[in-house]
């Protein structure tokens, strides 16, 4: 084992001060020999010049063997000061070696003030001669895992003593054991928290580690402006919370979607896209918005929609939202208007009986306005059209069933099938005189009614309510006036000719009413698709 610096010190005092008694004696016993009377060899200057250098040599042979002696501890382990110098003697020799004071190596003042601050951190220096990394609280650095404990980790992190990191700095989630996260010989980041100066000891951290790498990320998807994806945690007053990179992040309510949200916590538990809005490292901060992710491919799919969109493209969408006069749907991006007259063939009292909000439905593009942005649908029109077949499931004179759907001053109309309505003129109502269609019918009544004329061409049929009453209940006095043979021709053609004229009467109107109905419910749809 190597022996310190302090021992080595008091090894030279000593050698300093048995020279400097022998040196002392040295001069006195030469001062004896001076006062004395010198035998006449002694006075032969070339006898005592040749007795001088032998004692000198003798001398300096033992004074290089002390000084080698306490110089071999140096030798072994690096020192900065030097023990022993070897200077020639200076004093004229008498009987005993002397040894001269410049023998032992002088210690400079900066030993002095490395003796007192011995006990301080080494310095930079120190620890770079001792192949030691300098470590300041704030560093981080990776370092080697050596030893796993319940408590706490050491890590190897070239320094005279190895970091150790609590077990409130590892990060481990709630149940976990370090030796279930890290194991020997594993690299992990840590986070200078102190070092001591007098024992080396060394605090570090793996969470601290892990944030300011963390941070330094953010900052740089921050700047450009980079999508991540994280997982939300919890919903809290206000917005949503999630783990980013191991940091906390707030998603504020207004930033979740393109519109408001009003239940949040279907997005907790799920990984969401999203940009970093804001950061402020000091006040730990991070501010995250899927909405500006949404907005961005929002627009770049609006784009793309409307150079493909041409009329009478069949295309995709998703009901947006309901309304009285129709339905919006979203096209990609773009969001065009199906009109409640262009859901169906038959009459739609309500968009909500054939649609519902974040359904899927294939369109048709009826028309296409690139400068007011306007796009108009149609659903009925990829649906069969029950007025082609219309020739072929009704004919003059049958009887078939339907329901009163709505009343007209001039009669009444009756569904017979989904988008196929026929009308019951007033004078078809009943035997007797109607003034108001209902006094006999009301809508949504069913009823039986007899097929009188089929025009597919202009899509409309014809009517009678009295004649399928009479094929169904036939009429008692007609029955006994053929039995006595009281006929008269007013009894037999007088009801005839005055329906015939009141059903051509009525027919007249009927076109000009139906015809100012139409022209009123295509306003009213202009209207309504320019809202």
């Amino acid at each position: 084992m190597f022996r310190d610096e302090k021992e080595i010190r008091e090894d030279c005092n000593e050698v300093e001060e048995e020279c400097t008694d022998e040196l002392t004696e040295a001069t006195e016993a030469t001062e004896e020999c001076n006062s004395e009377e010198a035998p006449a060899p002694c006075h032969d200057e070339g006898a005592s010049q040749e007795v001088a250098d032998v004692e000198e040599e003798s001398a300096d042979e033992v004074v290089a063997e002390e000084c080698a002696e306490v110089a071999e501890p140096c030798e072994e382990e690096p020192c900065e000061e030097a023990p022993c110098e070897e200077e020639s003697a200076d004093e004229e020799p008498c009987g005993e070696a002397p040894c001269d004071e410049t023998a032992v190596a002088e210690a400079p003042e900066e030993e002095a003030s490395e003796e007192e601050d011995s006990d301080e951190i080494l310095t930079m220096e120190d620890a770079e001669a001792l192949d030691f990394d300098p470590l300041q609280p704030g560093d981080v650095l990776e370092g080697t895992v050596v030893q796993v404990n319940e408590e706490n980790v050491l890590v190897d992190v070239r320094y005279k003593s190895d970091g150790v990191i609590p077990y409130s700095e590892l990060r481990l989630k709630s149940g976990d054991k370090p030796q279930e996260v890290f194991s020997v010989g594993q690299e992990i980041p840590v986070y200078i928290l102190s070092v001591d100066g007098r024992d080396g000891a060394v605090l570090a951290s793996y969470r601290r580690a892990l944030d300011e790498i963390a941070w330094d990320h953010l900052y740089e998807l921050h700047e450009e402006g980079a999508i991540i994806e994280a997982p939300v945690v919890e919903e809290v007053k206000g917005g949503l919370v999630l783990d980013v990179l191991g940091l906390r992040g707030f998603m504020p309510a207004s930033h979740v979607d393109r519109g408001f949200v009003s239940d949040l916590s279907q997005y907790v538990g799920e990984d969401v896209r999203a940009k970093v809005v804001e950061l402020d490292r000091n006040k730990n901060r991070i501010i995250i918005s899927r909405k500006a992710v949404i907005e961005n491919e929002y627009a770049q799919q609006r784009d793309e929609t409307w150079a493909e969109l041409e009329e009478g493209q069949v295309r995709s969408g998703v009901v947006k939202g309901l309304t009285d006069f129709g339905a919006f749907v979203d096209l990609g991006g773009v969001d065009g208007l199906l009109h409640v007259s262009q859901m169906s063939w038959g009459r739609v009292d309500h968009p909500s009986d054939v649609l519902k909000v974040g359904e899927e439905i294939d369109v048709q593009v009826l028309k296409v306005d690139r400068e007011g942005e306007k796009i108009s649908l149609g659903l009925k029109q990829l649906l069969a059209d029950p007025w082609e077949s219309i020739a072929e499931n009704y004919s003059a004179g049958e009887v078939v069933k339907g329901r009163i759907m709505r009343i007209a001053p001039f009669g009444a109309f009756v569904q017979l099938e989904p988008g196929v309505e026929g009308l019951v003129h007033i004078s078809e109502l009943a035997d007797y005189h109607v003034t108001e269609p209902s006094e006999v019918v009301s809508e949504g009544e069913d009823v039986q009614v007899k097929v009188l004329r089929v025009q597919p061409e202009e899509r409309r049929i014809s009517l009678s309510l009295k004649e399928a009453r009479r094929e169904v209940e036939p009429k008692p006095r007609k029955q006994a006036a053929r039995r006595t043979g009281n006929l008269t021709l007013g009894d037999v053609f007088g009801d005839l000719l005055t329906e015939t004229r009141d059903r051509l009467r009525d027919e007249e109107e009927e076109n000009e009413e139906t015809e100012k109905t139409e022209n009123g419910g295509e306003s009213e749809e202009n209207e309504e698709k320019e809202e």
